[in-house]
Parts: structure tokens; sequence; C-alpha cells
């Protein structure tokens, strides 16, 4: 009696697939993301979040860890989505988006101290140094993914939404860094900052959502 071997499911419905457990991860983290910032009655920074003695300390951190299972799942999703420049395509991507989650990892389990203070002057702390340096790199990863993905010549859509988003968080969230940097108008630098951070994350939803319709849907007009 000849075995019958069970199908193999198509690398399309794994990349698919990895996409949509991916993107709702991140979508999960956004929320959480927002009802701790919602919850906390002053103006303060993303990183202020997760710092040592708040009370959404916790949900920040499980947060920052969906956005690094979800953003890897999304990462190795898009792996075959590649920039046509020379300099945009000695990496891809997929790495960039892999370093960032690397990044965000360290930025989740060292956390600023009380107040998230900048690690210079008087305030200089090194686990302050270690979490915004991380965080920093993160975000830079990402911002550079989201450059790299705007001249993907096989995904047309997807390139001209990744080049809105690059420019609306290179603006908005370089506008916030300043503010921090200079201590001016720190109110209006931090929303601007959680503005940038949620345009990032929705872009990543947006990237996994793309590729799941892809490779879900059929469709190659994304």
């Amino acid at each position: 009696m000849t075995a019958v071997s069970p199908p193999r499911v198509s690398p399309a419905v794994l990349e698919g697939t990895a996409a949509v457990v991916g993107s709702i991860a991140v979508g999960v983290a956004l929320v959480l993301i927002w009802v701790s910032r919602v919850s906390i009655p002053r103006e303060l920074y993303v990183s202020e979040l997760g710092a040592e003695g708040e009370p959404t300390a916790s949900a920040f951190e499980f947060a920052l860890l969906l956005i690094v299972a979800g953003g890897s799942a999304v990462a190795w999703a898009a792996r075959r989505v590649r920039a046509w420049p020379p300099v945009l395509s000695l990496g891809s991507p997929a790495l960039s988006l892999w370093v960032g989650c690397g990044f965000f990892l360290v930025a989740s389990q060292v956390t600023c101290t009380s107040g998230c203070p900048l690690p210079y002057g008087a305030t200089f702390t090194w686990q302050d140094f270690a979490h915004t340096l991380a965080a920093v790199i993160a975000f830079g990863a990402a911002c550079w993914a989201m450059i790299q993905t705007s001249f993907a010549r096989e995904h047309r859509v997807l390139a001209r939404l990744s080049l809105t988003t690059a420019i609306a968080v290179a603006v908005i969230a370089g506008t916030g860094g300043l503010f921090s940097l200079f201590r001016f108008q720190v109110a209006l630098g931090s929303r601007l900052e959680f503005v940038a951070t949620t345009i990032a994350i929705g872009w990543l939803i947006m990237l996994g959502t793309v590729i799941a319709a892809r490779n879900l849907g059929g469709s190659r007009s994304y």
C-alpha cells in the first residue's frame, strides 16, 4: 500500500500567513501603546511609557515585544522586496527591519530611568544611554526600510505609500527630536514623536497587509 504524502504548503501561502500574523501582532502593539498613552494624564515621550516606576511599563514592554515578533514575521514575508537603486539595494527592507527589531528588543529590556532624561550632561546614565541608542537605531532602521521599499520596482502602490510615510516620519520625528534635544516645546515634541511612531507602526501593518494580499489573494497590482 502506497503511503500518501501530505499536501505541501506553497511558499506564497506561508509568506502570506506570516504577513497576516505579523500584522495582527503589530496592530495589537499599536493599540496597547495608544491605551497606555491615553491613560497617562501628562505629556510624555513614547519611551517614558516603559520607564522605571511607570504603571504602563509592563504593557509597553509587551507592546515592544509584539513589534519585535510581528515585525520579524512581516520582514520574513517581505524578504523578496528589493529596491532598485544601487545604494539602497546593498541590503533589503527585510534586513533593515530585522536590525530594527533586534534593537527594539534591546530597548524593551533596557528601559530608561524615571522621566527618561536625555543621556548627556548632569542627567547622564549608562542605562539611559543604552536605551536611547537602541531606540534611535531601531527607529532609524525602520525608516531606512521605508525608504528602500519606496524604490521597490515590482510593488508600485506599496512604493508610493512607503515614500509618503517615509517623508512624513522623517519630518515629524526629526522636528520632535530637535524639540526634545533643545528642551523646546516639550509637550508639542512629545506629541510629534507619538504621531511619528504611530505612522511608522502603521506602515509596518500596511507592508504586512500588502504582502498578504499579494500572496493569499493572488493580486500583483500592489
